[in-house]
């Protein structure tokens, strides 16, 4: 076996192993262990042996290894700590369960794991009316309504008014070609010569806006890469080059900016605030680049090394808006910019974020609420270790987190929402609070440990972790950001990096215009193909332009004015 590599904050000389020479070790220790000790030595080194042959393995990967030892990648508490879970909870009809004894937490063994989740409805065909193509009506080849029925000669037929729709799926590239050949008339005595007018839709540029926004939807929603998109094209016989396609969609964002400045402006006045961030690569600021803007005195903190992609959601009136933001600055410095917006009239927003410092934004006030599944998840870390502490904060918490669903499937907000967290999950929270309180002033629980880092997070954070149990509409998790970061991570695994800071800027505005989109139920491509095609307007008055409004917005506009190809 190869000298194993050091960890980082270890001596890095390593250690060497031979597999073969080990087993010969645990057998001569035989005679001096009892059966079950040298099981267990054998059972280990067999393991051993199993995951040094997975990681030789051509294809392994981290997933298959963690599901080899047993790691969970569910958070479920049914599946974290034991079956019986969600039918005790159920039984007790949401009231509060007693604790387990303090004394004998660390004693009890975790119930057994089984699978019973009920079947989720909603599978079957899909409509023809969820697909966005228009109707090509097709007539009785021999009938007409009116006339006398074939079968029984004295019925009249009439028109149901409900065809029978049938659809058909074709393929396509993703951008497709269309190719005129003007005639061309030279004359015999002069050399005039005369060409014949394109049609309407061949006067246009070569890309086309629906081209265009395929291209932004393709990149910066579904994350392929534009070098992945030129070898498909090319195999479709439709070649465009990857530097054409970023030419394409950058050269598009100008006639997007002004919508993206309104959404901006929504969200800095918007009683509820989101922000997360996650890691970026822009090569610009990155490596001899970076050491370049460094050396001239262009770069800013130079101490600084990360590069985020931040993602505010905000939750306005008319619903979310989802704005990025990738560079140098952090969660809480770029949502401080967009604070800076905010009408000084309004009271300070909600803000929802993780525990982490650099989510705030400095010199601005803000009512901070705390995400409780970031707690929550800290306690699943250590079920493995405290089966039956956690397992009581994992139920206790499980109540709460079905409240907040019989909000949500009630369509309860504001101050209803608010009593009825107050009058169920007001008092399951305060006897938790009480409960570990006492378990870490009996020292049942080892401050440094793993289980004591985690309830020191949330002891620390209570008062934000319960905001919605004092302010109306303050949510429970920041799990609609997470959600959102998915858009830019995507993009990342699938293209690695930005070259530039303005090619980071273009994908943010693109992701913030689809995400809000999507989020709105609206068709993104045909979106942008409305804002690229109806641009001076749009630059008149973008607010009647946005995700929500702008299909209104065309309905008003003389019929002659339809969406470019």
């Amino acid at each position: 076996m190869k000298r194993a590599r050091a960890q980082k904050g270890t001596p890095t000389e390593g250690v060497a192993l031979d597999l073969a020479e080990a087993r010969g070790v645990v057998a001569g220790l035989a005679p001096k262990l009892n059966e079950a000790e040298h099981r267990m030595l054998r059972a280990t080194l067999d393991v051993l042996e199993m995951l040094v042959a997975e990681v030789r393995r051509r294809g392994a990967t981290i997933a298959r290894l963690r599901a080899m030892i047993g790691q969970r990648s569910s958070e479920k508490t049914a599946e974290v700590v034991g079956a019986g879970t969600r039918a005790e909870s159920a039984a007790s009809g949401g009231e509060r369960s007693s604790a387990p004894s303090i004394s004998a937490a660390n004693d009890a063994q975790p119930a057994a794991r089984t699978r019973s989740r009920p079947k989720r409805k909603g599978h079957g065909r899909i409509a023809a009316s969820s697909y966005a193509c228009e109707p090509t009506p097709i007539a009785h080849p021999s009938l007409r309504p009116g006339e006398r029925c074939p079968d029984c000669a004295h019925g009249a037929l009439y028109d149901t008014r409900e065809p029978a729709p049938v659809v058909i799926i074709v393929g396509q590239p993703p951008l497709a070609a269309e190719r005129f050949e003007a005639q061309c008339l030279r004359c015999g005595g002069c050399g005039s010569v005369f060409t014949a007018p394109l049609p309407e839709r061949a006067r246009g540029p070569k890309y086309t806006v629906s081209a265009a926004a395929m291209l932004a939807v393709s990149h910066y929603s579904t994350g392929i890469p534009f070098h992945r998109l030129e070898q498909v094209q090319r195999s479709f016989g439709v070649p465009v080059p990857a530097a054409t396609q970023w030419e394409v969609v950058r050269d598009h964002v100008p006639e997007i900016l002004p919508v993206y400045d309104v959404l901006a402006s929504l969200a800095a006045d918007a009683p509820l605030l989101h922000n997360d961030d996650t890691y970026v690569k822009i090569l610009a600021l990155m490596g001899k680049r970076r050491r370049a803007l460094e050396a001239a005195g262009e770069l800013e903190l130079p101490e600084r090394k990360g590069l985020f992609t931040t993602a505010i959601v905000a939750k306005c009136a008319v619903g979310p808006v989802v704005l990025f933001a990738s560079g140098r600055a952090h969660a809480g410095e770029n949502l401080a910019d967009l604070l800076a917006r905010r009408d000084a009239q309004l009271p300070a927003p909600t803000q929802m974020c993780d525990g982490l410092d650099r989510n705030l934004p400095d010199e601005h006030d803000v009512v901070l609420a705390n995400c409780l599944a970031h707690a929550r998840r800290h306690i699943v870390d250590e079920v493995g270790n405290h089966p039956e502490i956690c397992r009581h904060i994992l139920v206790e918490l499980g109540k709460v987190f079905r409240n907040e669903d019989a909000c949500r499937r009630g369509g309860m907000a504001g101050d209803e929402r608010l009593a009825l967290h107050q009058r169920e999950s007001g008092p399951v929270m305060r006897e938790l609070k009480a409960w570990i309180d006492e378990l870490v002033e009996h020292k049942r629980v080892e401050p440094n440990s793993g289980l004591g880092g985690a309830l020191a997070y949330m002891t620390k954070r209570w008062e934000q972790l319960t905001l919605f149990l004092r302010v109306p509409d303050a949510p429970l998790d920041n799990n609609v950001t997470e959600r959102s970061l998915k858009v830019p991570i995507r993009a990342r695994r699938a293209s690695l990096f930005y070259a530039t800071k303005n090619g980071a800027f273009v994908g943010d505005v693109y992701m913030a215009l689809i995400y809000t989109a999507l989020l709105h139920g609206c068709d993104p491509f045909r979106y942008l193909t409305a804002l690229f095609t109806h641009h001076k307007d749009v630059a008149a008055a973008p607010e009647l332009w946005l995700p929500w409004n702008y299909e209104e917005t065309l309905a008003r506009r003389p019929p002659n004015t339809t969406l470019a190809a």
